[in-house]
């Protein structure tokens, strides 16, 4: 069946429609259920795209939620594990000053000596006599050096020159109202 009651020779091409075609094309009824047919799809499949453009947003927001919480997990056991690391520094540290100070009692460093009040102490292989006079004041200690008395403070060097010995220098590190550390050094004795 053809479309159009024209002639043929002015139709370059001729369109065949199957009567049922032709019979919903041509009538108002026809035209109206094609219509409705044709909205019906394009809302199922638009109401279809917006679910699941919802499911798939929503499953995009638990999984954004299910990582944010493992990150949370794992952030709080490393801030854990931190704290337990600072604290176990600490411990340590507290320990190695504890063995240091143990060690520097036990074993002071070379030519470090602690003089009491009124005690004396030879140094330097015999060349050097060292004695701490009186109680250490606020200002000082007074130190006797091979016989001769020297009133000086904490950092202060005293130099030592007898005409037989060799050279030597002591050092006042610190003192307390206990006694003081002093370091005490000789050079070898000049053969002639």
């Amino acid at each position: 069946m053809r479309i159009s009651a024209r002639p043929t020779s002015s139709s370059p091409h001729q369109v065949w429609l199957s009567p049922g075609l032709h019979k919903l094309l041509a009538t108002r009824r026809g035209r109206l259920g094609l219509l409705l047919a044709a909205a019906f799809i394009i809302g199922t499949v638009a109401l279809g795209g917006r679910i699941y453009g919802q499911h798939l947003a929503n499953q995009d927001l638990i999984d954004r939620d299910r990582a944010r919480r493992q990150l949370e997990t794992v952030s709080q056991n490393l801030e854990r594990q931190s704290a337990q690391q600072a604290d176990e520094v600490a411990a340590l540290q507290a320990r190695l000053t504890q063995v240091q100070e143990r060690l520097d009692r036990v074993m002071p460093e070379e030519d470090t000596y602690r003089i009491n009040p009124n005690e004396s102490v030879v140094v330097g292989n015999g060349r050097l006599t060292l004695g701490l006079v009186g109680v250490p004041t606020a200002d000082g200690v007074t130190l006797n050096v091979n016989g001769k008395q020297h009133t000086v403070a904490a950092g202060a060097v005293i130099h030592v020159a007898d005409d037989a010995s060799a050279p030597g220098k002591v050092a006042v590190q610190s003192f307390d109202t206990f006694g003081a550390t002093v370091t005490a050094s000789c050079s070898e004795p000049k053969t002639r």
